[in-house]
């Protein structure tokens, strides 16, 4: 029994990697597909009939960008995550899918705001935004990157009994930003992942009942 839910289990990983694959490349086709398409009907069609909108053709190719540009993103964290699954487990996983979508997301809005101004303003004002960008989301991703650590050395674990930044209690969940302790009065507190790494780790014995 334990073996054919490893199996169907190891079997819907590779499902699922297959098919974030197969989506992600659909999503780049189509997105090449249907931006030719535009730039086709923008700048040699409408002009045909007397509709000149070339003007507006770097708006709409923004708005297919950032649309596909998502999508996009979106199926390189699955692949990530699907990749990482059967080794790391969901959370590590998980929290990797989280940081390579943000950091997509970034790059993207980045890579727009270049071409949007072109040449060497371009190339300035992608630098620039991709900087703002990186102070904007410093504190997320190094909470983010701290949670990775943790949950691949695993320096504690569920249900043990830790002394981490001064808290006293029982570790409930270790997620991407947060690690959630539960005191003995049945307060929780939720620890940013980023103090504990650099700091102390007590791990006391469990208390027999």
């Amino acid at each position: 029994m334990s073996s054919t839910s490893t199996s169907t289990n190891t079997k819907g990983r590779t499902v699922g990697a297959g098919r974030a694959i197969a989506l992600t490349i659909v999503y780049i086709v189509i997105y090449v597909i249907v931006s030719a398409i535009t730039k086709y009907i923008i700048e040699s069609l409408l002009p045909s009939f007397h509709i000149f909108a070339v003007k507006y053709e770097v708006y709409v190719q923004i708005l297919l960008a950032l649309a596909f540009g998502y999508l996009i993103v979106n199926g390189f964290s699955s692949i990530f995550y699907y990749s990482l699954l059967s080794k790391y487990g969901h959370p590590t996983a998980a929290a990797i899918r989280n940081v390579v979508r943000i950091i997509g997301i970034g790059a993207l809005a980045a890579s727009i705001a270049g071409a949007v101004a072109g040449g060497a303003a371009g190339v300035a004002l992608g630098g620039f935004i991709g900087i703002v960008i990186g102070f904007a989301t410093q504190q997320v991703l190094g909470q983010a990157v701290s949670g990775l650590f943790l949950l691949i050395a695993r320096p504690f674990k569920i249900n043990d009994n830790v002394n981490i930044v001064g808290e006293d209690g029982i570790v409930e969940d270790v997620a991407t930003l947060f690690t959630t302790v539960v005191k003995a009065d049945g307060t929780k507190v939720l620890v940013p992942n980023n103090l504990i790494i650099g700091n102390k780790i007590y791990l006391k014995q469990q208390q027999k009942s």
